[in-house]
């Protein structure tokens, strides 16, 4: 009898490690599915800022075509698709940056809020994720 007294605790701790464990592994891929979520939409949303150049600023230089952005215009586009196309299945989703750091690159920065999708007392709640994606303006 002292044998078996003696093991259950263990069972029952490994079963609780088990658990955490698991509760770990879903948790980790779940954040790891959001974070790809957010940035194939920032990279998305980037590369249409990336068109939002006016015609009429476009211009011939000796180095070739030139069609140059504005933090405004980049701004704007960003806006613009986000609520024409949603943003599926993420919470919360924020522009946090979108701009144009020299008139040829769109930069766009979004947030979300990722909830696990199991709540313990070994994980948050939930996390403020952020991806920055960036596309370059090429006329030919």
């Amino acid at each position: 009898m002292s044998e078996r007294g003696s093991i259950l605790p263990l069972i029952g701790g490994a079963v609780a490690l088990a658990l955490v464990m698991v509760f770990g592994v879903t948790s980790a891929t779940s954040l790891l599915l959001e974070r790809h979520r957010l940035y194939a939409l920032a990279d998305s949303v980037a590369v249409v800022a990336a068109e939002s150049f006016s015609l009429q600023t476009v211009r011939l230089t000796g180095v070739g075509v030139e069609a140059p952005l504005t933090s405004g215009g980049v701004l704007d586009s960003v806006e613009n698709y986000l609520s024409r196309a949603g943003v599926g299945s993420l919470r919360d989703v924020k522009i946090e940056r979108a701009h144009t750091p020299n008139g040829q690159v769109a930069e766009v920065t979004l947030s979300s809020r990722w909830s696990p999708p199991v709540i313990s007392d070994f994980f948050p709640q939930q996390l403020q994720v952020s991806a920055t994606a960036r596309a370059h303006v090429i006329i030919r």
